[in-house]
């Protein structure tokens, strides 16, 4: 697994910094990760999500107080019959003695997946997909995903919570994309 960096120090975030403060990942979108995260996600395996939340949870240095998934549009999530963000975030929040905050966020539109999008189409396919519901959050929260491939998902949530009055805002994820060099 690779140790956790903050997001600043990666080459791509120095030229052009993401609007969240810190990001963790247990590693990058390739083996073993990659085939869990498909197990977990695709073929039912709900249970994967506790040891990867328990994994990932121990790599936070200064945990935020609240962590909110991932919202999937409810049509998403009946043909799945869960949500893996929100049940990463579950195990992440026991781990950390945060807040797990599942109904923070709602997805508004039944967006098309992103698997196969450009950066450019995944952001035009988020715009005012999510808004968000609960009344008041602490001035630190986290987003909690699966995979952060473009960043598209979490930079749109994240935006959003910053508008809401959210001072910082860190994403964990059990792993990302890193960009092409």
């Amino acid at each position: 697994m690779t140790t956790v960096k903050p997001s600043g120090e990666c080459g791509n975030c120095l030229s052009k910094p993401p609007p969240w403060q810190q990001f963790y990942r247990l590693g990058e979108y390739d083996f073993p990760l990659r085939q869990l995260v498909h197990q977990l996600k695709f073929s039912g395996k709900f249970w994967l999500a506790e040891p990867l939340g328990r994994l990932l949870a121990r790599q936070i240095v200064h945990p935020a107080p609240a962590v909110i998934p991932v919202p999937l549009h409810p049509l998403r999530r009946f043909s799945r019959s869960f949500n893996q963000s929100t049940l990463l975030a579950r195990a992440i929040a026991r781990e950390t003695e945060s807040r797990c905050l599942p109904n923070a966020l709602r997805r508004t539109r039944h967006t098309q997946t992103q698997r196969h999008l450009s950066k450019r189409d995944r952001k035009k396919n988020l715009n005012q997909a999510f808004i968000l519901k609960a009344k008041r959050l602490p001035e630190h929260v986290a987003i909690v995903d699966d995979v952060v491939t473009t960043g598209s998902t979490v930079a749109e949530l994240t935006h959003l919570l910053l508008r809401s009055g959210v001072k910082q805002v860190d994403i964990y994820c059990i792993c990302f994309t890193p960009p092409r060099q």
